[in-house]
């Protein structure tokens, strides 16, 4: 995944949260893969093509955030998934990673948007099925982080 792969499948309406995201995702790939440092990572992305149309307070926020908190949020993860993270492609690892770190720490975004936006990113850049096991997951995810939002959610 590089710069030209961000833009490969460009959605219309890519809000600049939905740019973080991508560029959140693109550097926690390069984080699974190479094992880089998230400041060096926030530095080179930060000057990717594209990325002054993104909210970088929100890119730095998730990328630092699942980075630090990535051995807590796998654990998270892990009784939810039918194999070991270390089997996961790295943009079902970064995506669910991404997911859950929203989750968690971002409860002013209903769980319903968090989810939305993760199985758009796997559409846009994972496997052909990879939505819909990161929907399914991410679904049980959010019924344990936010049992009440999710179980007052009537369109359940």
């Amino acid at each position: 995944m590089n710069d030209k792969t961000l833009h490969a499948n460009p959605s219309k309406n890519r809000t600049p949260r939905h740019r973080a995201r991508e560029f959140a995702l693109q550097g926690l790939y390069q984080w699974l893969l190479n094992n880089e440092a998230a400041r060096t990572i926030v530095t080179h992305i930060r000057s990717a093509h594209g990325f002054e149309k993104a909210d970088g307070e929100y890119f730095a926020d998730l990328l630092n955030g699942a980075i630090s908190t990535s051995v807590e949020l796998r654990e998270a993860i892990s009784p939810l998934i039918d194999r070991d993270v270390a089997e996961l492609s790295p943009i079902e690892h970064g995506v669910l990673l991404l997911g859950a770190y929203e989750l968690k720490n971002h409860p002013e975004i209903p769980y319903r948007v968090v989810i939305n936006e993760a199985v758009e990113l796997t559409k846009s850049f994972g496997g052909i099925d990879g939505h819909k096991y990161v929907n399914g997951v991410l679904d049980k995810l959010a019924s344990s982080m936010r049992p009440d939002e999710v179980g007052g959610d009537t369109r359940r």
